[in-house]
């Protein structure tokens, strides 16, 4: 039946629909995956750039004499 609907809809634009059905796909796995996180772990990550608690060692030494 849906075979027969699209071979008499005319010009269809495949790419245009592979496109729209890839865009849909990622759409919902990327909502599935923000909303599958938990509030700790979105929390953390919130909070992680103003966390001070993080020691950052620099490195002084570029390899040039004294």
């Amino acid at each position: 039946m849906y075979k027969h609907i699209l071979a008499n809809a005319g010009d269809i634009n495949w790419m245009a629909i592979f496109a729209m059905l890839t865009f849909i796909l990622l759409f919902i796995i990327s909502a599935i995956a923000i909303f599958g996180k938990s509030k700790s772990f979105i929390d953390k990550m919130s909070n992680l750039p103003l966390d001070d608690s993080i020691v950052v060692k620099t490195n002084t030494n570029n390899g040039h004499e004294k």
